[in-house]
């Protein structure tokens, strides 16, 4: 009885600290500093030995991610402290550069080993500016959305200009070989038509069109219709040819056990499954870090989309709403198509697990995507209640869970007094107006 009493007693707790206005933002900075640790861990275990066997620099990975997260911890600090009204100006500057550089990579791009041509070279550094196209059309998107709220009802302006803009960032990513990251953008253009309640006939057109646009997608380039083909007859798929990659990360992942084999004693990272410390990075956990490690890093994504969720859905700023939804679709739809393919549940798209994967292009954005998230849900737990959970009542009746006072009703029977969105100061002043205890 003593151990159901405490395990009763630890869940309401819990709950009770879930019911708290800036648990999201908690849950949000302990989810992505666990991810971004277990990811330098694990890029340095996977890259080590194959730059032994390549003949690379030992410790050139890592030290090139360790780099890009010291650069990407202040910029979450930063974005984490801007103000809304800071990232709605930043919107049309990003994106406008955005394009700039997109055009840019087709002209003087690098071209990668795997045929694709997503990067610019500046000196030392390397950029991957379709990483950053994520975040400028959050932005943007989300701006424009709201400020075209009230004539939403109309198929045009709910589909222009939103729709040939994404079109428009997909086809230069598409020019450039990069599917993957093609299929994020569209997820994050689905977002933010959902969060403001697009027809369901809407998104029906949109995935006939998009599954049209990416069949032909495959059927132009052979590499793809080789990999597509493979993964349609995994069971009977040539295991020396396009179906390596897959074979080898599933024989990471069958290898690791419950507990894995042990943080650095991987076995594949020996040359055998490429990419291991970007795209299949997860094999390597798997391996090393066994079912529990794997889940443990699930569980990580759980709890960064949940907090992204809460955030939108009790944000009462259109921007806010809007960029929230986009930016957690963004993440969660990254986070499937990676662990899809790393699963064999999807074709292999070349998409980087967030945070954990090799890469400071992804890396970057991503940070600052969570800074923007922790500034939203600082400035409403400041300006407004984030709201409760489904079916929790608050404490009281003219007070929400935080202590603060809600809309109350003035004494001559006029509107309420709309206290959640002033200043604390200024609403301690009005609730004494209105008789409420401060």
């Amino acid at each position: 009885m003593g151990v159901v009493f405490r395990a009763r007693t630890g869940l309401a707790q819990a709950r009770q600290w879930l019911r708290h206005p800036m648990a999201p933002y908690f849950m949000l900075i302990g989810a992505t500093t666990l991810l971004v640790g277990i990811g330098l861990l694990e890029v340095y275990s996977a890259s080590t030995t194959n730059n032994l066997v390549t003949g690379k620099p030992e410790l050139g990975t890592i030290a090139k991610q360790a780099a890009s997260a010291a650069i990407g911890v202040p910029i979450l600090i930063v974005t984490a402290r801007l103000p809304v009204r800071v990232y709605r100006l930043m919107a049309y500057p990003l994106l406008i550069v955005t394009l700039i550089l997109l055009v840019a990579v087709l002209a003087f791009g690098q071209v990668s080993t795997g045929g694709n041509q997503n990067w610019l070279v500046f000196g030392p550094l390397t950029i991957q500016p379709s990483e950053f196209a994520k975040f400028a059309l959050v932005l943007w998107g989300a701006d424009l959305l709201d400020r075209k709220e009230k004539r939403l009802t109309s198929w045009d302006h709910l589909i222009v200009p939103l729709l040939p803009m994404a079109g428009v960032i997909i086809g230069l990513v598409m020019l450039g070989g990069d599917m993957g990251t093609s299929m994020v953008i569209a997820a994050i253009a689905f977002s933010l038509l959902f969060v403001v309640g697009a027809p369901a006939r809407l998104f029906t057109v949109l995935t006939g069109g998009a599954a049209g646009l990416a069949t032909l997608a495959v059927l132009i380039r052979p590499s793809r219709v080789r990999r597509f083909t493979e993964f349609l007859s995994s069971s009977t798929a040539d295991p020396s040819g396009t179906g390596y990659q897959a074979a080898q990360g599933f024989s990471a992942l069958s290898s690791g056990g419950w507990f894995g084999v042990g943080l650095g004693a991987s076995r594949e990272k020996w040359g055998q499954l490429p990419e291991a410390q970007t795209d299949f990075i997860f094999a390597i956990i798997g391996e090393e870090l066994g079912l529990f490690g794997a889940l443990s890093v699930l569980a990580l994504f759980v709890v960064m989309g949940y907090s992204g969720l809460r955030i939108a859905l009790s944000a009462q700023d259109g921007f806010v709403r809007l960029a929230s939804a986009a930016v957690t679709g963004w993440l969660m739809a990254q986070t499937l198509i990676n662990l899809g393919a790393v699963l064999g549940v999807l074709p292999i798209a070349g998409v980087p697990l967030p945070f954990v994967s090799y890469g400071g292009s992804s890396l970057l954005p991503s940070l600052a995507a969570v800074g923007m998230l922790l500034s939203f849900a600082r400035t409403q737990y400041r300006h407004g209640p984030l709201g409760e959970l489904p079916g929790e009542p608050t404490a009281d009746p003219s007070f929400d869970a935080s202590g603060r006072p809600e809309r109350q009703a003035s004494s001559d029977g006029s509107a309420p007094a709309k206290l959640g969105n002033r200043p604390p100061r200024a609403r301690e002043r009005a609730a004494e107006k209105l008789g409420n205890p401060s």
